[in-house]
């Protein structure tokens, strides 16, 4: 499991458990070890266990935080929104054992993971704002730098920019992220670099709009894109494509950015 920042001379602890109440049939139990993380208490960390009666809760994960903040534990803090893997809100670092994957809570079913034990942390290399929320701050603003907008030179037209089914198709597996930052949290060479490698979900982003037919800013774009660290501090370790919940792929369009600018300096 990824390192997650931490406040200076702090380690997570072993903190409180929850029984589950009234339980028809043990079975039923599992048991969800939250992280738990207050930067305004002084406390270190925690780790806490609700045990939940799945026979009473939605199937998701995200429906089993719900049952623990509605029933067990109303201190319980994370972001969601949609429940139906739109928005992206609740990204979260979810597994069995020692491993866990960065994934949405709205659309894994605690049934699909093996055992009785779930961890649940909030996405790795991101400072903490409590609980399961990270501090997302600098991701929107490397997302922001990018300028993810159309930019054009040319008179608009009377009613719309057109484009090509052809060239409408280049966008399918683009156009769908939804900035959850899963993939960007899964990479190592943004652990590392973060403060200047612009990450996965960024630069997928940023592809979005230099293969977009209609944007008249290309070069501009690449030009910016084109820096030992922004770029190239990919090493296509592809954790990015492996763990994102919409099924994209990061790592193709971070080596088509990388093709666009080879090919125009040869």
């Amino acid at each position: 499991m990824a390192q997650f920042k931490l406040p200076k001379n702090s380690r997570v602890t072993k903190g409180r458990t929850f029984k589950a109440e009234n339980v028809k049939d043990p079975k039923t139990v599992k048991r969800f070890h939250v992280y738990r993380y207050d930067p305004d208490s002084g406390d270190n960390p925690r780790v806490d266990t609700y045990e939940v009666d799945t026979a009473k809760c939605g199937p998701m994960v995200l429906d089993a935080l719900i049952k623990i903040k509605n029933e067990i534990d109303p201190t319980l803090t994370f972001r969601r929104s949609c429940r139906e893997g739109v928005c992206g809100s609740c990204a979260m670092n979810i597994g069995t054992g020692k491993g866990g994957t960065n994934t949405l809570a709205c659309t894994t079913g605690w049934d699909d993971l093996p055992g009785d034990d779930i961890n649940i942390y909030p996405l790795p290399a991101m400072p903490v704002v409590k609980d399961l929320v990270p501090d997302l701050t600098h991701f929107y603003a490397q997302y922001t730098s990018i300028q993810p907008w159309m930019k054009t030179e040319s008179p608009a037209p009377s009613r719309e920019r057109l484009q090509s089914p052809e060239d409408r198709k280049k966008l399918d597996g683009l156009y769908e992220c939804i900035l959850c930052a899963s993939c960007t949290t899964s990479c190592p060479s943004w652990w590392w670099n973060g403060d200047r490698y612009m990450g996965p979900a960024v630069l997928l982003q940023a592809y979005r709009w230099i293969a977009d037919s209609r944007d008249e800013a290309t070069g501009e774009r690449l030009d910016y894109l084109q820096d030992s660290w922004r770029l190239y501090r990919c090493h296509t370790i592809m954790n990015c494509t492996n763990t994102c919940p919409k099924g994209l792929n990061p790592g193709k369009a971070i080596s088509e950015i990388k093709r666009m600018i080879a090919e125009r300096e040869s």
